[in-house]
């Protein structure tokens, strides 16, 4: 049997925004996530659930902490080495999907490779291929104002997907659908990690999507329960 290894290991995360009233918003946070697990981050609005996963995706700066990916500590990273391994090493599903109006579904999920110095067959093949398994084959050429929500994210998925991630970040993907498309959305995350082995950790509010996931960290004012 293959020995389950930790993907990523958190060790004492703190983070604090300043202001007149400093706002201490991780409290020491430690836990550990294995490869191929999917994992939900959940506690109410304000918990600290979203600035956790902007920590752990290079988005935010911790103050305090180590974030370890497969025994690189990415905290002692430049600026400039953060952006190159976000753009190698993760993939970001919001709830906004995060499109620019202005390219097709194909060009949309290609500029992740694009800007890794793919050619452009490449990268476009590539994109076809995760358009495809998000069942979007048949909206290659369509810009994000004539495709409805639902497939706005399912885009947004395959462009979190098409430089192959070790880990798939999702936040509140499915606040801007209705429940009949979150539930696409969240069937398409379940299919991506049992088929492809693809590590994903969410953040959600929404009771119903533990059943989802493999495990559930709950959080309640910046520490884990």
């Amino acid at each position: 049997m293959k020995e389950e290894k930790n993907i990523i290991t958190v060790n004492n995360l703190h983070k604090t925004y300043p202001g007149e009233v400093p706002l201490h918003v991780l409290k020491g946070v430690s836990f550990s996530v294995k490869e191929g697990e999917f994992v939900a981050v959940m506690g109410r609005s304000g918990s600290g659930k979203s600035t956790l996963l902007h920590q752990l995706s290079l988005l935010d700066n911790p103050d305090e902490g180590e974030i370890i990916v497969e025994n690189k500590e990415l905290t002692t990273l430049n600026e400039k080495e953060k952006a190159k391994y976000r753009l190698q090493s993760f993939g970001y599903v919001f709830q906004e999907y995060a499109l620019l109006p202005e390219f097709t579904a194909i060009e949309a999920v290609s500029l992740p490779l694009i800007l890794q110095h793919h050619s452009m067959k490449e990268s476009r093949e590539r994109a076809k291929e995760m358009l495809k398994l998000v069942q979007l084959e048949d909206r290659l050429d369509h810009f994000p104002s004539e495709m409805s929500g639902g497939e706005q994210q399912r885009v947004a998925v395959a462009r979190a997907l098409v430089n192959n991630p070790k880990i798939l970040f999702a936040d509140e993907p499915c606040a801007n659908l209705d429940s009949e498309t979150s539930k696409v959305i969240l069937d398409l995350f379940k299919k991506l990690n049992k088929e492809l082995g693809q590590t994903i950790i969410l953040v959600t509010h929404e009771p119903e999507d533990e059943k989802y996931v493999d495990r559930v960290i709950h959080m309640k004012d910046g520490i884990l329960l």
